[in-house]
């Protein structure tokens, strides 16, 4: 009850102009030539059966305010394809349709390396041409590390990322014997502003678990920081 009253009490308090979205998330989805078929189809399905868990749903329904996303695949560096324009989620069904877009598409491309900083390019330019949010996220998923084109530390200073947060999704694939390095790449290149996070899946099979977990976090982490800090001075 006190938590409850603290987030309205925060919300209250929030100029309304920045009411109407409080997230903007774009998800990143590695179609790269280390990726098969098979691979792609685990974290395509994966990702689409996520947004209907009922966890992710509390997640995203958390606040009142709705989280606007976007969904792409990318891999070399001019192979960056959306499959969910930018989208207010602001109801269940809305989240239906974004799932079956995302169920439903087609892989654009198989055969281009893995261009993470283009990537993260692209990203950040959706978001700063996209809804006014009051925090914006990417979410980096991959396999590999970057091996075509500039890298994320150019990305960083080449694009607007001012108050962006970007999270990473490191796919442990079974054909890679430097796994440990990948995570520490994602740890320590990738991912970036305040509360970032490095989530991992053990291989592609573990993907929709994964992805499940890291929605949640990311979907709850406003609005957790809100009531806490609305707990700590209420008024």
């Amino acid at each position: 009850m006190v938590k409850r009253f603290a987030l309205c009490l925060t919300l209250l308090l929030i100029p309304q102009a920045a009411l109407a979205c409080r997230l903007a998330l774009v998800l990143a989805i590695d179609v790269s030539s280390s990726v098969d078929a098979t691979e792609d189809a685990l974290q395509r399905g994966g990702l689409a059966r996520a947004l209907l868990d009922p966890d992710v749903q509390d997640a995203f329904f958390v606040s009142p305010e709705p989280v606007a996303l976007m969904v792409f695949e990318w891999s070399g560096r001019y192979n960056q394809v959306n499959l969910l324009d930018w989208t207010m989620i602001e109801n269940q069904a809305d989240l239906l349709r974004a799932s079956g877009r995302i169920g439903r598409s087609i892989r654009s491309h198989n055969d281009f390396p893995t261009a993470l900083g283009y990537a993260l390019g692209y990203a950040a330019t959706a978001l700063d041409g996209g809804p006014d949010c009051q925090f914006s996220t990417i979410d980096m998923s991959g396999d590999g590390i970057n091996n075509d084109g500039f890298g994320p530390a150019e990305a960083y200073a080449a694009f607007p990322f001012d108050g962006v947060t970007v999270n990473g999704l490191v796919v442990n694939a079974a054909e890679f014997t430097s796994e440990v390095d990948l995570i520490e790449f994602y740890e320590t290149e990738v991912i970036r502003g305040p509360g970032a996070f490095v989530e991992i899946a053990q291989g592609f099979e573990d993907y929709a678990r994964a992805i499940r977990r890291k929605l949640i976090r990311e979907l709850s982490a406003q609005v957790i920081g809100a009531i806490d800090a609305g707990v700590a001075d209420p008024g």
